[in-house]
């Protein structure tokens, strides 16, 4: 599949550059159009149904974070293009799947293409098809300690295990259990029982999901009607249980 894009960017030399690699480094990016600043991105967003925006950070009249809160929801991934490294984490949290310092590095600029492709791929596959991940049942316990001793739980029951800073809770159904355990104890623990870290937070059940939704970072909906936000790191890891 092709990857439909637009090139957000108030420095025509640094459109022409990226729409040049891209020609040239990525044949499975199609660029629908360029823009020079906020206004003119919107326009583009809402003409075209893109899967992947190249946004610079700093543009006349807004920026990219301006942008993105004026887009709302999105089904599109996002790759920041900036020179300034300090909006990183103002990028993770925008749910950007990708973050290119300039000079764009080729080799860096192919991985963020081939990323974005990978998840749209499989996104697309799960389009239409019911939610069937490899691991159809788990069967297995796991002890958790309690103040005179541990409890044996049963694994297919836990929906969704949350970080609560170095403790972890625990869900199933409609009760929850607090853990004096990291996040990390447990995903270690599960990880061949069918669990995902899904988010530096959240560590959920495959086989609880029942619903994925694209959104700005994707989102899963567990059997308890929980919706959990998937980070764009993990993305690529959880599409892999379903393809």
């Amino acid at each position: 599949m092709n990857l439909r894009t637009i090139i957000v960017e108030d420095e025509e030399t640094s459109r022409d550059i990226l729409k040049n690699y891209l020609a040239k480094y990525c044949p499975k990016v199609e660029v629908l159009g360029e823009a020079a600043n906020v206004d003119e991105a919107l326009v583009l967003i809402r003409t075209h149904e893109l899967d992947m925006v190249f946004l610079d950070v700093e543009m006349p009249y807004g920026n990219a974070f301006d942008l993105l809160d004026r887009v709302g929801d999105r089904s599109f991934e996002t790759v920041f293009v900036t020179a300034y490294n300090h909006y990183a984490i103002d990028a993770l949290n925008a749910h950007a799947s990708y973050y290119l310092l300039k000079p764009i590095d080729i080799d860096t600029l192919i991985d963020a293409v081939d990323y974005v492709h990978e998840i749209k791929t499989k996104e697309n596959a799960l389009q239409n098809a019911v939610l069937q991940p490899k691991i159809t049942h788990v069967t297995g316990k796991i002890t958790i300690p309690v103040q005179n001793g541990f409890e044996v739980l049963q694994v297919e029951d836990i929906l969704y295990c949350q970080a609560d800073d170095n403790y972890t809770n625990i869900y199933l159904g409609n009760k929850k259990k607090l853990v004096s355990k990291t996040l990390k104890y447990f995903e270690d623990a599960l990880k061949e029982n069918g669990f995902a870290r899904v988010h530096k937070s959240y560590l959920v059940n495959v086989n609880a999901i029942t619903e994925y939704k694209k959104g700005k970072g994707g989102s899963v909906v567990l059997s308890s009607g929980k919706e959990i936000m998937v980070s764009p790191s993990k993305k690529k890891d959880l599409l892999a249980f379903f393809s």
